[in-house]
């Protein structure tokens, strides 16, 4: 499934991103890890590799810390979003379009933004 014929010999200094996040979904399932740790994971995979890799962590059951650029992937993964701010942070418990809509939010990111 992750891979196919001759690039199951491929050496691992040859991955390209998307086949080393394949990798890396994989070993997670199998170890059944309780913490992800992820810095922009979207960034060098296709839809299909985005696809399979937002269904596999809606189904996680640990909890996953990470940045991203890629909006449909916060708003699918993320139900808690914390900002670090110059001057504080806000944590809410809610979806990522709604934190970014909330006019309550965004006068309380004005204020510690100052």
């Amino acid at each position: 499934m992750l891979f196919s014929g001759e690039e199951l010999m491929k050496k691992v200094n040859v991955l390209s991103g998307g086949e080393k996040m394949r990798c890396m979904i994989s070993r997670m399932m199998l170890t059944d890890a309780n913490t992800l740790i992820l810095d922009t994971p979207t960034n060098h995979l296709d839809l299909e590799s985005i696809q399979a890799f937002n269904n596999t962590l809606k189904i996680f059951k640990g909890n996953i810390l990470f940045s991203s650029h890629d909006h449909e992937f916060i708003q699918t993964v993320a139900n808690r979003i914390v900002e670090l701010t110059p001057n504080g942070i806000i944590d809410k418990m809610m979806d990522y379009d709604d934190y970014i809509t909330d006019p309550a939010i965004a006068e309380l990111r004005e204020k510690l933004y100052k």
